[in-house]
C-alpha cells in the first residue's frame, strides 16, 4: 500500500473540495459503471476506529482505474492518502478514518466495479478454500463448494459413551448458510486468466445443466453446497468457481469429464456412507434418475453395508471407550470414523480411465486391469455387462483405520513391501514405508486440476 507524493496529492485535495461526493455507509454494496460516472469520481466513506474499504473490478475498459484513499479529509499531509493496490482486480485497505474519509477512482474510464466499507470482515473476499470436485462421468460432475459451519461433537461419558448408527441421522443443517453459486466453463475459454473478482466470474455463462443443488454433510470439516450438473461435453476440460454471497470468490479449480463410452454413474448423498461422491460400477439408474443416493441405491448393495458397520460398532463398544484409554490421541469415535471411510472406499470402487494425457514426472494412477461381470472386492455389487477400470483406494485409508482403532479388533494393512500395491493404492498421500506418515508422490489422493492417483475416501 503506498504514499502520494505531496504535488500529487494537493491536486487531489483540491479537486476533492470542489467535487460532489456520494456517501458510502457501511456493510452496504455499490457497484458503478464508470460511463455513467463523472471524471474522477469521489466517495466520501465514513467515520470508523478500523474501516476497510474493498473494491472489485467488474468489467475492464481500455484504461486501468486507480483507487485511492484519504483517511483525514481535514489534513493534506500525504501519509492520509494511501492508493489500494489490485490483484488480478481485487484490493482492499483497512486503517483508522476517525474523522471520515474520502475515495477517489481515477482513470475510471468504462470501468464497472463495485465497492464496500466495513468495519468487519472483508466484503469482498479470495476464500482461501477451494471447491472440492467429487468426480465426474462423460457429461456428468459431482462438485462442492468449500466448507462451512464445521461440525463440533462433544463425545460422549463413559458408562452411556455412545457412537453413532451404522445409518447416520441426518444433522440439521446451518440456518442461515451462505449463498453460493456455481460457475463451470471449458477451460479454453481461459476464464482463469481474466479478472478474479466475483463479479467478474459471475458475468460468465455457466456451462452445463443443474440436475440438483442442496447442502451436504461430507465430514467434520462442515456443510458444503453440492451440485449435480449434467449436460457437459465428453472428454473436456473444464474450470470450475463457486461464489459465495455474489461477493466472494472461491476457486478455481480443474476437472475434465470422461470420454463418450465411460459407463459409471455417479453414487452420492448416502448418510452411511457421506464422502463417497463418486462414480461406481452399477447399472445405469433407471429413468428419470441418471445418479444414484439412497433413494435409489439397491437394498443389495447397502443391507451387507450397514450390517458390517453394526457388528463393528458393537465390537468396538465392548471396549470401556470413555473411561480408559488405548491411545493419548484417539477415541472410539475416531476408530469408527476411520473404519467408516475405510468400509465405504472398498465397498463402493471407485469407476476411472487412464488419463488422455501425462507426463514422465507425472505419477500413474493406481488403475486396475479393465474388468466386467461381478466385483472381485465387492460381490454384492450387481454384475454389469460393460468393462471398466477402478482407481484403488489410497492405502492410507487402511493406515487410518489401522492407526484410530484398539489393538484388539485386529485391522491389519497390507505391507507395502511386498503386496499392499495389489489392492491399494501405495506411495501416493505416504511414502510407503510401513509405519511412516508422509512424504508421498503426491501428498493427496487428487488435487485441485483433477487428478485422481487413488481414492482417498
Amino acid at each position: 500500500m503506498r504514499t502520494l507524493p505531496r504535488s500529487l496529492w494537493c491536486l487531489i485535495h483540491a479537486i476533492l473540495a470542489i467535487s460532489a461526493q456520494e456517501s458510502l455507509t457501511l456493510n452496504t454494496l455499490y457497484s458503478f459503471s464508470g460511463a455513467s460516472l463523472s471524471s474522477d469520481p469521489t466517495f466520501s466513506l465514513p467515520q470508523a476506529q478500523q474501516l476497510t474499504v474493498s473494491v472489485a473490478i467488474c468489467s475492464t475498459g481500455t484504461t486501468s482505474p486507480v483507487f485511492l484513499v484519504n483517511n483525514n479529509t481535514a489534513s493534506t499531509s500525504t501519509t492520509d492518502v494511501f492508493e489500494i493496490p489490485l490483484q488480478s482486480g481485487f484490493g482492499n485497505w483497512t486503517g483508522t478514518a476517525q474523522q471520515g474519509g474520502s475515495l477517489v477512482v481515477q482513470n475510471v474510464g468504462q470501468t464497472s466495479f463495485q465497492v464496500a466499507a466495513s468495519t468487519g470482515a472483508l466484503v469482498h473476499e479470495l476464500i482461501p478454500a477451494l471447491p472440492f470436485l467429487g468426480d465426474t462421468t462423460n457429461t456428468q460432475a459431482l462438485v462442492f463448494s468449500p466448507p462451512i459451519s464445521p461440525i463440533e461433537s462433544s463425545p460422549s461419558m463413559y458408562p452411556n459413551y455412545t457412537l453413532p448408527p451404522a445409518n447416520l441421522s441426518t444433522s440439521s443443517p446451518p440456518s442461515s448458510p451462505p449463498s453460493f453459486s456455481l460457475i463451470i466453463a471449458p477451460t479454453s475459454s481461459d476464464l482463469a486468466s481474466g479478472m478474479q473478482t466475483a463479479c467478474s466470474i459471475n458475468s460468465t455463462s455457466s456451462s452445463g445443466l443443474v440436475v440438483s443443488n442442496d447442502l451436504w454433510l461430507r465430514n467434520n470439516q462442515g456443510w458444503r453446497s453440492q451440485w449435480l450438473i449434467d449436460d457437459l461435453t465428453p472428454s473436456t476440460n473444464y474450470t470450475v468457481y463457486v461464489i459465495q454471497d455474489q461477493v466472494k470468490l472461491s476457486g478455481p479449480i480443474y476437472f475434465a469429464t470422461k470420454s463418450p463410452s465411460f459407463p459409471c454413474p455417479l453414487v452420492h448423498s448416502l448418510p452411511f456412507c457421506p464422502s463417497t461422491s463418486y462414480a461406481v460400477p452399477l447399472p445405469f439408474p433407471q429413468s428419470p434418475a441418471s445418479s444414484y443416493d439412497s433413494a435409489n441405491l439397491p437394498q443389495g448393495v447397502s443391507d451387507p453395508l450397514l450390517q458390517y458397520m453394526t457388528n463393528f460398532t458393537t465390537m468396538l463398544l465392548t471396549f470401556p471407550c470413555g473411561r480408559d484409554l488405548y491411545s493419548p490421541l484417539q477415541t472410539c469415535e475416531n476408530c469408527q470414523e476411520a473404519y467408516r471411510a475405510w468400509l465405504c472406499s472398498v465397498s463402493f470402487p471407485r469407476c476411472s480411465e487412464p488419463p488422455s494425457s501425462s507426463s514422465p514426472s507425472s505419477p500413474t494412477p493406481a488403475l486396475t486391469l479393465p474388468q466386467s461381470g461381478s466385483n472381485a472386492r465387492n460381490p454384492f455389487l450387481p454384475n454389469v455387462t460393460f468393462s471398466y477400470q477402478t482407481v484403488l483406494p489410497c492405502l492410507e485409508v487402511c493406515s487410518a483405520a489401522d492407526r484410530a482403532c484398539p489393538n484388539f479388533l485386529g485391522i491389519k494393512c497390507p505391507t507395502p513391501r511386498f503386496n499392499a500395491a495389489s489392492s491399494y493404492g501405495v506411495g501416493f498421500i505416504d511414502d510407503g514405508e510401513q509405519g511412516v506418515l508422509g512424504g508421498g508422490s503426491t501428498g493427496a489422493g487428487q488435487d485441485r486440476w483433477g487428478n485422481v492417483w487413488c481414492n482417498p475416501s
